[in-house]
């Protein structure tokens, strides 16, 4: 939705492709798997400074976008948010 909305419409750009397949990597890794919180309630900072500040622009210009675009992926955003966060898990000890 932002690269559409921002770049000329077109569907994703290169920077927005590479900004996506980053984003996509690290929450792959993530150490919480499936319980994974909103990032903005998460413990773990997954991102670099810089891809988390490309991140936030877009999540902030499509967020309210997304419950009209989206809605019921927003509704369950929006819910996600209100679940506790998970634990950090404990790292393995190895003799």
């Amino acid at each position: 939705m932002y690269c559409a909305a921002h770049h000329h419409g077109k569907p994703r750009c290169a920077d927005c492709m590479d900004l996506f397949d980053y984003a996509q990597r690290r929450l792959q890794r993530c150490v919480f798997g499936d319980a994974k919180p909103n990032c903005a309630k998460c413990v773990v900072h997954c991102y670099t400074k810089d891809m988390r500040e490309q991140i936030r622009m877009v999540m902030r210009w499509a967020g309210p976008r997304m419950l009209l675009r989206h809605p019921i992926l927003g509704i369950r955003h929006l819910l996600a948010d209100r679940k506790p966060v998970p634990v950090l898990p404990k790292k393995r000890v190895t003799d």
